[in-house]
């Protein structure tokens, strides 16, 4: 590293996570620094990106906003899929601007939709379309995961990442958790006519993020990639199996993160203060699981605890299926909390797969006689790119898990249709994990490090 290193606005050079010297005098500082950043930054990234989530409880004739329930699921539809499509350019962004930078814009643009939420929320008679626009804007807040992952890969070695980014992609998961959270204490302490309060609460939070982002997060050379790596990326076949893989596990947790209050609303009748009452327990569990996906992973395998997380959704819509005939509560909600909790631990798993996939790769590549540096180097930047489409693709599954409720409740009364193509779906991608991957993760010897090389060919 340069004596430039924290200079404002300027790179790290030389950054290279894997020299176990420089890591151990201070590049795990530096690293942790900025993975805290990044954690807070993603954070109120999700809260603004689910908030919807959270709005439309609020959502009723006393206010002057009496939609349907299926237009209440068009409304938390809307920032999902906005917020899926702006992955790709969010990954590519930091890589060009630095996660510095990049963080600090995508921290500031947030405003756009919480200073839009607060003014039209609380207005009688304000048309859909409206809303369905803030709402699409709110899906700025969806692609700061994107950025914040493929910048975190590049602080941390290969051996440390499930666990950083377990906790990077948990600690900003919690914003769904958080902005649930604050909507419950918002009708318990105000009543259920003041939505624009869940809003105002996050611009402070904006502000700061914004601030401490520009003071003290760093950009580093590493992460440049050179011109069209998502474009090779895309030509990889890894990319599209872990890209489906994560639609269950990430698309499941997003998906039902943003639709459970309406589900309870639509399934037993839920009150705004009931349903908000058990809302924030699913994503805060599985928020939490997160980071231990990751590590169990770095321990056993991505594509083996992977495999175990999609047993136990299984599971879960087994118990949902029961409690939809059952017409119990309890067990709805514990059935929910546990597909909350497995897609978390999922999410850690899955995303550990990116690396450690190409860092075999690489591994092949060097026993075939091609340079370490170079193998290295390679792996690296497709990892970074695939983790910005496989984000995407994920998080457009659960933009179609709310299209799937939206039918499902709309035209039949139930979500036991919705629930039953779930399970179909969990069952194919166990089927790619354990065919595609979990034999080459068995027999793959520990990918050897390449250290003081790979980091000075990405530039």
């Amino acid at each position: 590293m340069t004596t430039r290193q924290r200079a404002r606005g300027q790179w790290i050079e030389n950054w290279d996570p894997e020299d176990e010297r420089q890591w151990e005098r201070g590049g795990r500082l530096i690293a942790r620094r900025n993975l805290v950043l990044s954690v807070l930054s993603e954070h109120v990234g999700f809260s603004v990106w689910s908030m919807w989530s959270v709005l439309v409880l609020f959502m009723s004739p006393k206010i002057g906003l009496g939609f349907a329930p299926d237009e209440k699921f068009l409304l938390v539809v809307v920032p999902t899929v906005v917020g899926s499509l702006l992955r790709l350019p969010y990954s590519w962004a930091v890589t060009w601007f630095g996660g510095r930078n990049w963080t600090v814009f995508a921290s500031l643009v947030l405003l756009v939709p919480t200073v839009l939420t607060v003014y039209f929320v609380q207005r009688p008679g304000t048309p859909l379309w409206v809303f369905l626009l803030i709402g699409a804007t709110a899906g700025f807040g969806g692609g700061n995961f994107a950025s914040s992952m493929t910048n975190i890969t590049a602080f941390y070695p290969q051996r440390h990442q499930g666990w950083a980014l377990g906790l990077n992609a948990g600690g900003g998961n919690l914003g769904v958790a958080a902005v649930q959270l604050l909507g419950l204490l918002v009708i318990s302490v105000a009543g259920d006519t003041h939505p624009a309060y869940v809003a105002a609460c996050y611009l402070p939070l904006i502000a700061l993020v914004s601030l401490l982002a520009a003071l003290r997060m760093d950009n580093v050379t590493l992460i440049r990639t050179e011109p069209g790596a998502q474009r090779e990326a895309a030509a990889r076949a890894d990319t599209w199996w872990i890209s489906l893989v994560y639609i269950g596990t990430f698309g499941s947790f997003i998906g039902f993160g943003f639709a459970f209050g309406l589900v309870l609303q639509s399934q037993f009748g839920s009150t705004p203060l009931q349903a908000a009452s058990f809302t924030f327990l699913g994503p805060l569990l599985g928020s939490v699981a997160r980071p231990l996906g990751g590590r169990i992973a770095d321990r056993w395998g991505g594509a083996r605890v992977t495999l175990w997380s999609l047993a136990g959704m299984a599971a879960g819509i087994g118990v949902l299926l029961v409690a939809t005939h059952a017409h119990s509560f309890g067990l709805f909600v514990s059935g929910f909390t546990a597909l909350f909790v497995m897609s978390g631990v999922g999410n850690g798993s899955a995303y550990k797969m990116i690396p450690a996939v190409f860092a075999r790769q690489a591994e092949t590549a060097i026993t075939s006689g091609h340079d370490a540096a170079a193998a290295f180097a390679l792996a690296r930047r497709l990892s970074g790119a695939v983790m910005g489409i496989a984000g995407a693709v994920g998080a457009l599954g659960g933009a179609a898990i709310n299209l799937a409720f939206r039918t499902s409740y709309g035209q039949l009364g139930t979500g036991e249709p919705a629930f039953y193509a779930f399970l179909g779906y969990y069952a194919l991608c166990a089927v790619v994990i354990r065919t595609v991957y979990l034999r080459g993760e068995r027999e793959a010897q520990p990918a050897p490090t390449a250290p003081q090389a790979h980091a000075s060919h990405v530039r």
